[in-house]
């Protein structure tokens, strides 16, 4: 059981009545708490948690249309998206109560400020190295839409500038990061046919090979919904079109890829998480065509080199800087 779950559990008169689990965990809260309906963004977590508790979950980047009696935010590590979901339901929660619930080195003492607009908050648990918060709306704030906070920066490329949009949550949100950086100037001489951006976030490597590749057939793929909807804002801004698979890591993928092309994630929550990442690298091979190219981005410290050596092929670094680099390796 999750730590945040175990803090809620021990408040557990609390929650009895029509409750929403909002970014809840993949364990069996849901099974303790009868009454409660959970909303998940993350495809890993929505598919452990619709196999046990099928009809009581919501997946998306929007809240559920229904009412509830009260409200658990689990705290996202992004500020940006507790800001979002923080207003998105205290907006529907006038004289009902919002509950945030977080670890203490996750910013809960700090994000528990961002209740005072609302009421007049009050801690009533620490332990688990969580705290739980809790507060009645007393002044509800007015819903911002989704797409109102979506951030749009613009990417110089040879061929033009990429205008690129994110939402709240999503990596590198409102910026480029540096791999991504890194690895867009080394995307010459990629394979015809398809090609998978794994790990898309905002979308910058798969709208920017599918612009300058038209014929390309483009498969996007992250396990976030934020992500794929910035995505397909990305897509939208540039005029373009592409496949949008929100999925649980390189399982969700197609077969028969000629390219598989990442500056795949790490780093999940407060904890280090190197699952999905080695995941990718254990399985592209059943996902790439005989001949079909990995080319990744990775930070320099990570031995991923042996990795893609053993699982897929002949491994190169075709470029490293600003503490990055760039591997290809082909299907044997």
């Amino acid at each position: 059981m999750d730590p945040r779950s175990e803090v809620i559990l021990r408040q557990a008169e609390l929650f009895q009545g029509n409750l929403l689990l909002a970014g809840l965990p993949a364990d069996d809260l849901l099974g303790k708490l009868p009454n409660a309906q959970g909303w998940c963004w993350h495809a890993g977590d929505m598919a452990a948690l619709e196999g046990r508790f099928a009809g009581r979950l919501h997946f998306g980047v929007e809240p559920p249309a229904a009412d509830f009696d009260a409200v658990v935010v689990f705290l996202p590590k992004a500020r940006d998206l507790s800001d979002y979901l923080l207003n998105a339901l205290a907006a529907r929660l006038g004289g009902k109560d919002l509950f945030l619930i977080g670890e203490k080195r996750g910013g809960i003492e700090a994000a528990a400020k961002q209740l005072h607009p609302l009421g007049k908050p009050r801690k009533l648990d620490s332990a688990r190295h969580c705290q739980l918060w809790q507060v009645t709306v007393e002044h509800p704030p007015q819903a911002k839409p989704l797409n109102s906070l979506a951030k749009t920066f613009e990417v110089a490329l040879e061929d033009g500038v990429l205008n690129v949009v994110s939402l709240p949550g999503v990596f590198s949100h409102g910026r480029l990061d540096r791999g991504t950086a890194l690895l867009l100037k080394h995307l010459a001489n990629l394979p015809e046919g398809s090609l998978l951006d794994f790990g898309c976030g905002a979308g910058v490597l798969g709208a920017a090979v599918k612009r300058r590749n038209p014929a390309l057939e483009v498969v996007m793929l992250d396990v976030d919904a934020f992500a794929t909807a910035s995505s397909a804002l990305t897509l939208a801004a540039n005029g373009l079109q592409a496949q949008i698979i929100t999925g649980d890591g390189i399982d969700a993928a197609p077969d028969g890829l000629d390219t598989i092309l990442s500056n795949p994630p790490f780093h999940t929550g407060v904890h280090t998480d190197y699952k999905a990442s080695e995941n990718l690298l254990k399985k592209a091979r059943l996902h790439l065509r005989k001949g079909g190219e990995l080319r990744l981005v990775a930070n320099s410290f990570l031995r991923y080199q042996p990795l893609i050596e053993e699982h897929v092929g002949a491994c190169e670094t075709l470029a490293e800087g600003d503490g990055f680099r760039i591997y290809r390796a082909r299907r044997n």
